[in-house]
């Protein structure tokens, strides 16, 4: 465990503060997709599985590259790093105003995908400022960053449609080269990386950090942030084309209802963390499986008419989810999913202290694949079972497995502390059949007749 001091100091808090900045513009970038990418839809021409690889396409980077940016983020320190990171997205942005056909959009979008890789340089970066009582507070309101989608689905559909979507990647680009620069300016290295160099330590290797990663709870908290930030990542990207397609609305209309269910996704990421603090990761990991169990249920269910054959003739009526109460439902899934992505966070800089940069990464990537994966899927399954509500179905399945894993894993781990648990249970129900006896400890006298010789 790691011995270096940990700060509270104001440039502790000024860390967070610029942290969480710089990622929400870098978040915004991450995103750009779900907005630009409707006219580019229509430009092209692409069916839905093809958008959906092109919306996908930067969160696959942004997650690939998490692992890596995050071993970098301990050995090197967040601050040189996160600058980096947002000056390769900057110029990759700018690079995107030059494609042309689909495969030029899809190389564009790559590098744009840099900009996800910001999380794990942050949320290296944040936690080498606090103690591990006010880590799950510090990391929720770094997570607050992911309102970055939000800021998108704001601004952009408007500026593209007064400008076009090449001013929207020109002025994003310039954000951040803008935040960039700030950070480099009003931020300093964090305790750990001025503890090693003024002792002179040098970075731990690569493949030592990656030691932790061979352990299937690592693995568990991935498969936590597939659903919690992969699929409120997809849902961001995917919920603008779902408003056009279902409810007929135009794109500034569901960009601004999509982040309808991206602004409490991010903002109370922090209140996610101070629950976590104060009731413990696990408990707020059950509500937000609980509750994502039963919006994601509802939302499943597809538009459909029925007909009753009455006496006096056909009954008809349709039961589907009306255009408030499905808002209504992405903004309590939203809510729920942002106390999730605290909870999931609060567990690592606790059970792995001094590698954070390395599991926060791997954690991260899976979740970001959930970003990248997820999308397509929704596409694909639009055009091959050509229901709406398909892709709730599958977060549905995602999320009860998980749910699942964690309560059985949960049992096994208490069983193992525990072994009495492991026995058997006393049912009072039982109690209908006569009084229980208690087992005997002393055994029967053999009958004479079976003694064996002397």
């Amino acid at each position: 465990m790691s011995t270096v001091p940990v700060a509270t100091s104001d440039n502790a808090n000024r860390a967070l503060v610029l942290s969480t900045t710089a990622f929400t513009v870098c978040f915004a970038v991450w995103t750009i997709f779900s907005i630009i990418g409707v006219q580019i839809k229509k430009d092209l021409g692409l069916n839905d599985t093809q958008f959906g690889l092109l919306v996908g396409t930067p969160i696959l980077t942004g997650s690939l590259v998490r692992l890596v940016l995050g071993i970098w983020t301990d050995q090197y320190g967040g601050r040189v790093v996160y600058v980096a990171v947002m000056l390769a997205a900057a110029v990759a942005t700018w690079l995107l105003t030059f494609a042309y056909d689909y495969p030029t959009f899809l190389i564009a979008a790559l590098g744009v995908g840099i900009a996800g890789g910001s999380f794990a340089v942050g949320i290296a970066y944040v936690s080498r400022w606090y103690p591990k009582e006010k880590q799950g507070t510090a990391l929720g309101i770094f997570g607050m960053g992911n309102v970055g989608a939000a800021v998108t689905k704001f601004l952009a559909p408007m500026v593209m449609v007064a400008f076009g979507w090449v001013a929207v990647a020109q002025l994003w680009a310039a954000a951040l080269v803008v935040m960039a620069i700030v950070f480099w300016f009003t931020t300093e290295d964090d305790p750990a990386l001025a503890e090693r160099r003024r002792t002179g330590a040098k970075p731990e290797p690569m493949l030592s950090q990656l030691g932790p990663l061979k352990k299937l709870q690592v693995w568990r908290f991935s498969l936590y942030y597939f659903f919690v930030f992969g699929a409120f990542v997809a849902l961001a990207l995917w919920l603008p084309r779902y408003y056009v397609g279902v409810y007929g609305l135009d794109i500034v209309t569901a960009g601004m209802l999509g982040a309808a269910y991206s602004i409490p996704g991010s903002v109370f990421r922090a209140f996610g963390g101070v629950l976590s603090d104060k009731y413990g990761a696990r408990r707020v990991m059950y509500w937000t499986f609980i509750a994502s169990v039963i919006c994601t249920f509802l939302l499943s269910y597809p538009a459909t008419d029925y007909v009753v054959h009455g006496i006096k003739g056909d009954i008809k009526f349709t039961i589907a989810i009306g255009f408030v109460p499905f808002t209504i439902l992405t903004f309590i899934l939203g809510f729920f999913m942002s106390l999730g992505k605290a909870a999931v966070y609060k567990h690592i800089p606790v059970y792995y202290p001094d590698r954070v940069g390395a599991v926060g990464g791997i954690v991260g990537l899976v979740g970001g694949l959930g970003g990248f994966v997820l999308p397509i899927a929704f596409g694909a399954m639009n055009d091959l079972i050509g229901v709406w509500t398909s892709c709730f179905m599958l977060l549905f399945l995602i999320v009860a497995a998980s749910l699942a894993w964690m309560h059985f894993a949960i049992l096994y781990m208490e069983k193992r502390r525990i072994p009495e648990l492991a026995g058997p249970k006393y049912l009072p129900e039982v109690d209908i059949l006569g009084p229980v006896l208690p087992p005997r400890t002393d055994k029967p006298a053999m009958p004479a007749s079976q003694r064996p010789a002397a």
